[in-house]
């Protein structure tokens, strides 16, 4: 115990010491001093994905620390791309490895160093249009005949997003007076409870529509 307790105090400094220098040199990595470490967050992209696939996936950036001479301009966040390789992939679950395309520089750690993604296919329908009017309806106006062409419009969505569409209506302001109506509106893809569905497109984007409104007690169809 003598032994313990000669130089306590020297021996706890020693220690203390000795864990500094062990983490300096645990951030360090293999950086000399020659050498300075610079950490940067940069944008995750998929290349290659084959025409026809739309891949999805919620990391979207990487940081990396890179190891630079002193004395040199610091990297910027562009010097950098950090890459997913899609080439040859169809329709599916997979885990892809972030490759890093960048300058002569010593890479100290990556995060993530790979990306879970879901390619899915992207396919077509189409679906016929009808329309919607939107606002109040005054009581002695009515609407004797309506038009819409093409009466149909083609819907290109990723597979999961595709099964969601109900059809495609085009939104109509109702008039406060009798008046025939002519113009190009976007029709819009829905769900079942009608709400508006993003992310897909429609083929033909904007449709021709005619509608008649008139006084009185007018036949509606």
């Amino acid at each position: 115990m003598e032994i313990v307790r000669k130089n306590f105090a020297l021996k706890v400094l020693a220690v203390a010491l000795a864990i500094v220098g062990w983490a300096y040199f645990r951030l360090a990595g293999n950086s000399s001093p020659a050498e300075q470490l610079q950490q940067l967050s940069i944008p995750i992209t998929a290349v290659n994905l084959p025409l026809g696939y739309v891949a999805h996936f919620d990391e979207r950036e990487a940081v990396v620390t890179v190891a630079t001479k002193r004395g040199e301009p610091a990297l910027r966040p562009d010097d950098i791309k950090a890459v997913l390789d899609l080439a040859n992939k169809n329709a599916g679950v997979y885990n892809v490895p972030v490759a890093l395309v960048a300058p002569q520089v010593a890479v100290q750690s990556l995060s993530p160093a790979s990306v879970t993604l879901t390619i899915e296919r992207i396919d077509q329908r189409s679906f016929p249009i009808t329309m919607q009017y939107v606002g109040t309806q005054p009581k002695d106006i009515v609407v004797s005949a309506t038009a819409v062409r093409p009466d149909a419009a083609l819907v290109s969505a990723p597979t999961s997003l595709l099964a969601q569409v109900a059809g495609l209506r085009v939104n109509v302001t109702l008039p406060t007076e009798p008046k025939a109506v002519d113009e190009m509106l976007r029709p819009v893809a829905v769900d079942a409870s009608g709400t508006e569905l993003t992310g897909l497109s429609v083929e033909p984007n904007l449709v021709r529509v005619q509608i008649r409104f008139v006084a009185g007690a007018g036949a509606a169809r």
